[in-house]
């Protein structure tokens, strides 16, 4: 079983858990350290209820990377935005591979050195966009791949949430207010927290490479220093167009993420609360619903399968899917398809891009 440490996720942290549990699930690795909070008793508290070795918990990142270098197999990052660019490198550093919650960093820049390091020593830099790992759209992609829907044309991807349709930054409220604070987040609110996603799935589902797009970011909820809702117009390299739309003011949307992708020989839409399903819409034939486990799924989207069909699966197996695929390329040495860190870079670039758009009235920027 391999080893690793985390880096973050302390008492009460909701993102923490959750990658815990999720590697959980698959049996590859088991935490074997951590520094989990700024806090060193609570960092000690947390340790304890996990049952690790009191002198495995540090009191700084920096302390764990040099210690546990050799050690452990690879570390997990799920600190707030501003600490992944220090933690990540602090890992590097002491040749430790990392897997990262994203927004990778705060500037490309960052962004393109972190990969640097990693690609000279060797290690593999992972993030969790956590999407991909679903079976339905492990199915996406194998069905434009092989040609099911002919040539892309049009691209719907949209992701609204509404619990910051109130300003909760301002009452205490702990995920809101390092969310909403330009110093920690990066300059963006919902754009790195859910805008993010659908930057890296559209390329992911359909081999498309963003070239041009245009945004508008608005900050819906009055006093707020940074955006809760976006629009982006988007051109790719195909002649293909799109439209992305994020927010975290839209009231009574819980996690809304929703891709459509429209080809001239036919259709796909998938809806991330209904995340067992496909419809399928072939030009001039009757739409058609594919279900996650049916014996005709594409090899791809079974392997991500865990239960049968009519048994639903969700956002934690999906998650466990990009950590297994990053555990085996650890374990194997094989090429095994996780996001990267390189996809982090891209997605660091087009928030950049589309800040820059926005701030020039949504004026067309290429993107490289």
């Amino acid at each position: 079983m391999l080893k690793y440490a985390m880096i973050g996720g302390g008492p009460g942290a909701f993102v923490g858990d959750v990658h815990r549990r999720a590697l959980s699930l698959n049996g590859q690795a088991g935490l074997v350290a951590g520094c989990f909070s700024r806090d060193l008793e609570k960092s000690r508290f947390l340790g304890r209820e996990l049952g690790l070795d009191e002198d495995r918990v540090y009191a700084t990142p920096e302390e764990l990377a040099r210690l546990e270098a050799g050690d452990i197999d690879f570390a997990v990052v799920v600190t707030s935005n501003e600490a992944h660019y220090p933690n990540v490198k602090a890992c590097l550093k002491s040749g430790i591979n990392v897997m990262c919650d994203k927004p990778f960093t705060h500037t490309s820049a960052q962004a393109e050195e972190l990969v640097g390091m990693a690609r000279e020593r060797g290690l593999i830099l992972g993030m969790t966009y956590t999407y991909a790992g679903y079976p339905m759209v492990r199915q996406m992609r194998e069905m434009i791949a092989r040609g099911d829907i002919g040539e892309i044309r049009f691209v719907n991807c949209e992701y609204p949430q509404g619990w910051l349709a109130e300003p909760l930054e301002n009452t205490g409220h702990v995920q809101a207010a390092w969310r909403a604070d330009p110093d920690r987040s990066g300059g963006t609110l919902s754009l790195g927290d859910v805008g993010s996603h659908i930057e890296y799935l559209v390329p992911h589902v359909t081999g498309l490479r963003l070239t041009r797009l245009a945004a508008r970011l608005d900050s819906l909820v009055e006093g707020r220093m940074l955006d809760d809702n976006g629009v982006i117009l988007t051109e790719y390299d195909t002649g293909a167009r799109g439209v992305y739309w994020y927010s975290q003011a839209a009231i009574g949307m819980v996690n809304g993420l929703k891709l459509r992708i429209f080809g001239n020989k036919g259709g796909l839409e998938w809806f991330q609360e209904d995340p067992d399903h496909l419809r399928y819409m072939p030009l001039n034939e009757p739409a058609r619903i594919i279900t996650r486990g049916a014996p005709a799924l594409l090899p791809g989207a079974m392997a991500y399968s865990h239960t049968p069909a009519g048994h639903p699966e969700g956002w934690l197996l999906a998650f466990a899917n990009i950590y297994k695929a990053f555990c085996d390329t650890i374990a194997t040495g094989a090429s095994v398809d996780f996001p990267t860190g390189e996809d982090g870079v891209r997605g660091i670039r087009f928030m950049e891009a589309c800040l820059e758009s926005s701030r020039n009235d949504t004026a067309w920027l290429a993107v490289d």
